[in-house]
C-alpha cells in the first residue's frame, strides 16, 4: 500500500535527517517504525504526510508511493490526506480551543460520501470511545493526555483513511492508558482493515501488535524484518526489548555510547 524508496530529506539545505530510507506498509498490516529521539522517525512521517515545507525541509532524493501513485511530488498535505492517509501527530495534536465534537467534525470536513455515511462513522467512533460521546461539548483543552489521544484517533477515523500513521501514541501516558490505546489500534486494524504505520519508542508494545518492524538510527534503516525474526536478534533484545542476553543485569541507558560503538550496523 505504502512504499518509500531510497528517501533523503534535508533541513535548511544543510542537515540530512533521512538518508536513503526504504520501507513498505502492506494492505491491512501494522508496521512498526522504531528508533531513539533524533533517529529520523518524525521527519520520515512528515515527508509521507506532506508537511515538510512548513518545517523548512525538503525531499532531495527518492520517491513515496501510495497505492501505486507517487505522492512525494504532491506538495499539499490536504491532497495527500485525500488519498487516504491520516496522521495522528505526536502529543495528539487536537485543537484545544474547540470542543470534542468540533474536533471530530474537522476530521470529516473533506468527506464527500454524504451525511448518512459520516453519521455512521461518528457512531462508530462513539462506540469505540464512549467518553467522547459523554463529553462531546467539553473543550478539548480540558481533556487528559489519554483522552486527547482517543480524540485524535477518532478524528483520524472520521477522515475515512486507508492508512493511519500514529506518531508516538503512548507518549506521556500511563501503562494502563497505553494498553487501552494499543488495544484500540489493533481493533481498528482488524475491524476496519486500516493499515497502520506505528512510530514508537515503546518497543515492547510495538513488537506486541506489529507484523513487521523497521529500526532507524541516524536517519538510516539499520535493521528490518518480520517481528518474530527481529525480536530474536540479541542486540535488539538487549537494547530495545530490555532483555539481558547473558542472563546478567540489564544495561543502563548511561551505557548507550558504548552500545553505539559496538553495534555491528554502525561499525
Amino acid at each position: 500500500m505504502l512504499k518509500v524508496n531510497n528517501l533523503e530529506v534535508v533541513y535548511k539545505d544543510l542537515i540530512y535527517a533521512v538518508k536513503g530510507v526504504s520501507l513498505e506498509v502492506p494492505q491491512g498490516k501494522i508496521v512498526a517504525l522504531l528508533g531513539a529521539n533524533g533517529a529520523g522517525k518524525t521527519t520520515l512521517i512528515r515527508a509521507i504526510s506532506g508537511i515538510l515545507l512548513s518545517q523548512e525541509a525538503a525531499i532531495t532524493k527518492g520517491i513515496i508511493e501510495f497505492e501505486g501513485r507517487q505522492i512525494s511530488s504532491i506538495l499539499s498535505a490536504e491532497k495527500i490526506m485525500e488519498t487516504g492517509i491520516s496522521l495522528i501527530p505526536e502529543n495528539a495534536g487536537v485543537f484545544i480551543d474547540l470542543t470534542i465534537k468540533e474536533n471530530l467534525q474537522i476530521g470529516a470536513f473533506t468527506r464527500k460520501d454524504g451525511r448518512a455515511a459520516v453519521k455512521k462513522d461518528f457512531e462508530m467512533v462513539y462506540e469505540l470511545f464512549p467518553l467522547l460521546k459523554e463529553r462531546m461539548n467539553v473543550m478539548s483543552g480540558f481533556l487528559s493526555g489519554g483522552e486527547q489521544q482517543m480524540l485524535a484517533i477518532g478524528r483520524a477515523l472520521l477522515q475515512k483513511p486507508k492508512l493511519i500513521i500514529c506518531d508516538e501514541p503512548s507518549m506521556g501516558l500511563s501503562p494502563k492508558l497505553t494498553n487501552e490505546i494499543f488495544k484500540v489500534i489493533v481493533d481498528i486494524n482488524q475491524s476496519e482493515n486500516i493499515s497502520i504505520l506505528l512510530v514508537e519508542q515503546n518497543a515492547v508494545k510495538a513488537f506486541g501488535i506489529s507484523s513487521y518492524v523497521y529500526i532507524l538510527e541516524n536517519g538510516k534503516v539499520v535493521i528490518d524484518g518480520p517481528v518474530d525474526e527481529v525480536s530474536q536478534d540479541k542486540e535488539v533484545q538487549e537494547w530495545y526489548l530490555g532483555l539481558s542476553v547473558e542472563g546478567t543485569k540489564k544495561h543502563h541507558y548511561a551505557d548507550v555510547k558504548h552500545y553505539k560503538r559496538r553495534k555491528r550496523w554502525l561499525s
